[in-house]
């Protein structure tokens, strides 16, 4: 995160804006060097944590050294946060019990005891435990060394190092949850993103397996009653095959994590599935001697790629259906293409219901099979509605009514 606050000094921006790319121990080592600098600056010596108000000894090489270890640990802070408080700590309490000068360098407490509270992650009782135990034994050898301070002294100063602790426990929990977070909504985005691909091969392989099939019976009976058409139920199940593959290839191809396939394919929109391509769906069906009436209502014109492709698979999946279940029933396609939506019907007759063919006779599922469940899915998650069941006259019919989403040009 590049610092871009518009109180920052114009001098500091760039420093800033190179430290926040740089890794976190870096940005440690460089909190270290500062906060070690600052300890030996005289207008700071009287900020900083102090306890005991014992008096002060002269500046010497074994303060200076004490300050350093106060400072320079934090370098660890967040690598080694228990090691981190655990010198610094002591080195505190040394500088306490000797007397030395306050200098600005024991802030490194706080920054210590904040880390260990917010980058600890195992074993989180223990410093705190050892740490309690320590500054209660602080407390006594000040208190043997003529300290004026009185228990609340020490115990208010306790709960302002608790206090900093807490922070940091806080701040870890905060993460801890977001990380939790962002994990559950990754699992969630996989599971949509299979889900979807399961529906786009559903679509695509049912689809084409279906006609290859139905052509390829057809061939077979062609061999023995009309010879000379037999090449004809060949090649459509030749041409069914290659589309086929057109669309799996494209298929996978938006799939591709690389994204080399959109710039290496030179005619991606020659493959894609888009309302255009309708009829090619209607010739397919015809091929595979299903009788289809195709009508096309209204001004087409150019949707989003998600209302084109859920237009092209409702068709795509009743057709299929119309070839498995009503093999040489009419079917009618009727879209109508309206300001505010699509309307998308397709109807296949068949015999009439009676009460005595009734219990020989599979019933359509309203409910539908995979294909429908997905497809109704798709739509709704466009803010449009799908409908498919059994017609009172015979056959059965679906419906999608599909909010319309223009390209903005």
């Amino acid at each position: 995160m590049v610092l871009k606050a518009p109180w920052t000094p114009p001098l500091l921006r760039g420093p800033l804006s190179w430290l926040a790319e740089r890794e976190q121990s870096v940005k440690d080592g460089v909190l270290a060097l500062v906060l070690t600098l600052l300890a030996f600056v005289p207008t700071l010596s009287h900020i900083g944590a102090q306890i005991g108000d014992l008096p002060e000894r002269p500046s010497d090489a074994l303060s200076i050294g004490l300050t350093l270890a106060q400072t320079l640990p934090l370098t660890v802070r967040i690598r080694w946060p228990a090691a981190c408080l655990s010198f610094v700590g002591c080195a505190f309490a040394v500088h306490q019990a000797l007397g030395c000068p306050t200098t600005f360098g024991s802030v490194g407490l706080y920054l210590a005891l904040y880390s260990a509270g917010a980058h600890q992650v195992s074993f989180r009782r223990t410093p705190a435990a050892v740490a309690s135990a320590g500054y209660a034994v602080l407390t006594v050898v000040l208190h043997r060394l003529g300290s004026p301070q009185q228990i609340p002294d020490y115990l208010a100063f306790y709960l302002i190092l608790a206090a900093v602790w807490m922070v940091g426990s806080v701040m870890r929990r905060r993460r801890a949850e977001e990380a939790e977070r962002r994990r559950l909504a990754a699992e969630v985005a996989a599971a949509a993103e299979r889900a979807r691909i399961a529906r786009e091969l559903h679509d695509v392989v049912t689809h084409h397996v279906t006609a290859m099939v139905v052509q390829a019976d057809a061939a077979q009976f062609l061999l023995t009653s009309a010879p000379e058409r037999a090449g004809e139920g060949l090649a459509a199940v030749s041409g069914t095959g290659r589309r086929a593959l057109t669309e799996l290839r494209y298929l996978l191809g938006v799939l591709e994590a690389t994204g080399q396939s959109a710039s290496a394919d030179p005619a991606p929109a020659d493959r894609a599935p888009t309302l255009g391509k309708m009829g090619d769906l209607v010739e397919q069906a015809r091929m595979s001697d299903q009788p289809v009436e195709f009508t096309e209502r209204g001004e087409r014109r150019p949707q989003s790629v998600d209302v084109e492709l859920a237009a092209y698979r409702v068709v795509q999946e009743a057709l299929t259906n119309a070839m498995r279940h009503a093999a040489g029933q009419r079917t009618q396609v009727l879209v109508q293409h309206g300001e505010e939506h699509i309307e998308i019907e397709v109807a296949t007759e068949g015999p009439s219901p009676s009460p005595a063919a009734a219990p020989a006779t599979r019933k359509p599922d309203p409910a539908g099979g995979r294909g429908l469940a997905g497809l109704r899915e798709r739509v709704r998650m466009l803010d449009g509605e799908l409908v498919a069941g059994p017609r009172p006259e015979g056959g059965f019919r679906v419906r999608a009514v599909i909010p319309t989403q223009p390209v903005q040009e």
